[in-house]
């Protein structure tokens, strides 16, 4: 036991150069930027945030709302400016803090959108609010030299190099089941769709590629962060980091998700390989001589507040991943469970859902128009979604209620394709949804997934 402490305590206790921590800082704010201006230029703030009359907001933030078409882009330009002073270490504490609750207020609005990589964006800058990144290598140092750092805890860079080991290894364990491994899906599916790219289109259309794909899909996720943590296999596990994002992000159109895991993974490197991208760097930038060589210090309190905090964060971490288990029926059926997990691209999955509302005191039964009330894109993921089909069936409830129908029942008809397993029924249309009550329990409506396989 006290020699795996011994092991483990320089990961935690010991210092280490700031560099690490400064090159981070300046990678994930020049990624953020790309992303924050690329969402604006693409028109989806309006799109996701505007356009819509109904919004799906995630369990128990019910309260978060949309702040009107002023108020939303005011919340993107704050991220744009706040993405540019991390960037460059300005007002960096409150840069920080402001970019992580405006963005995770922006991802709260409506679950339509979720992406593992706008969970992992919180994530990444929840944890970059409790470090020192600001202090070298930043205009807070030139406005307050005597923030001026060149030592800090080991758990100040650590704990980004855990956080991105455990989104990659659990990427990894949720590819170990039977769908991926073999039966080689969705790649199977998806990789064909790729057949008009030059030179190796062809290959795309053939099953021993997918195959191929999604074994070394699986071992990537599964050992990468551990490859990255060894100096011997770090540079080549890069490399293969950069292939591989670049890889996925080619065929899969997957948006700015793989390179931001190339920009934040640079965190793996040793502090002297970070100390020459600074020294790079200031070639660039007027300097002052700074030659003050202090170690960051943190008070008692402080630390030992930060510490809980840090502990909860990866308590959480760690479990929330397993909380499927909870639940039964097949996970990517049920979807119970799947959110906030890091499963990344397991599933080829399409439905269709008709929704009726009955009136029990004229017996007049009313079949909705969803695009009524619901943009194509909301619409589409609602009809695989069991928790936004019910909230959708409580807002119709709503609805008819203030047109004069005192209880209205309402059902769904909902028919879904699960990995090119042909469409089945998905939701007990016998069932009023607007009785049903949405939480953490085990939704009983939802039928089980009937295999294909004999």
């Amino acid at each position: 036991m006290l020699q795996l402490r011994d092991r483990f305590n320089p990961f935690f206790k010991g210092h280490l150069h700031i560099a690490p921590l400064a090159v981070l800082r300046i990678a994930f704010g020049t990624i953020m930027l790309v992303s924050v201006v690329r969402f604006i230029l693409r028109g989806w703030v309006t799109a996701f945030y505007i356009k819509p009359k109904f919004h799906f907001t995630f369990y128990g933030f019910d309260w978060v709302r949309p702040p009107g078409a002023t108020g939303i882009y005011l919340l993107f330009a704050i991220l744009v400016l706040a993405a540019i002073l991390v960037t460059i270490g300005l007002f960096y504490r409150v840069a920080i803090i402001s970019f992580f609750l405006c963005f995770t207020y922006v991802e709260l609005l409506d679950k339509t959108t979720y992406l593992n990589h706008y969970y992992f964006i919180s994530v990444m800058a929840f944890l970059m609010i409790w470090v020192p990144a600001n202090r070298n290598f930043s205009v807070d140092i030139w406005r307050k030299p005597d923030l001026l750092v060149n030592q800090i805890p080991a758990w100040t860079i650590n704990i980004f190099k855990l956080q991105l080991l455990l989104v990659y290894f659990f990427a990894g364990v949720s590819k170990l089941n039977y769908d991926w491994l073999i039966a080689a899906m969705p790649l199977k599916i998806w990789l064909p769709a790729s057949s008009h790219l030059p030179i190796i289109g062809g290959m795309l259309t053939q099953t021993w590629v997918a195959y191929a794909a999604s074994w070394f899909g699986a071992l990537f996720d599964l050992f990468i962060g551990f490859l990255l943590l060894d100096k011997r296999y770090r540079k080549p596990a890069y490399v293969l980091v950069i292939i591989f994002h670049l890889a996925t992000g080619w065929f899969f159109k997957i948006g700015m998700f793989p390179y931001i895991m190339i920009f934040v993974t640079v965190i793996f490197f040793s502090e002297n390989t970070h100390i020459r991208i600074i020294n790079f760097l200031k070639r660039f930038l007027p300097q002052r001589k700074q030659t003050v060589f202090n170690r960051y210090q943190l008070s008692p309190f402080k630390a030992r507040f930060i510490y809980g905090v840090l502990l909860l964060h990866f308590t959480v971490q760690l479990l929330l991943p397993f909380r499927y288990l909870l639940y039964p029926g097949k996970l990517y059926w049920t979807e119970e469970g799947y959110r906030f997990s890091w499963r990344v691209m397991l599933m080829e999955k399409g439905g269709t859902v008709f929704f009726h509302v009955k009136d029990l005191q004229t017996g007049k039964q009313s079949e909705i128009i969803n695009s009524q009330y619901l943009t194509d894109f909301q619409e589409t993921q609602m009809s695989t979604q069991p928790d936004m089909i019910l909230q959708f069936a409580h807002f119709l409830a709503g609805e008819y209620q203030k047109k004069g129908i005192a209880n209205p029942v309402v059902t769904a008809e909902s028919y879904v394709t699960l990995n090119g397993s042909g469409s089945k029924l998905y939701i007990d249309s016998t069932v009023n949804l607007a009785k049903e009550q949405d939480g953490f329990g085990a939704k009983k409506w939802i039928l089980p997934f009937q295999s294909n396989k004999k």
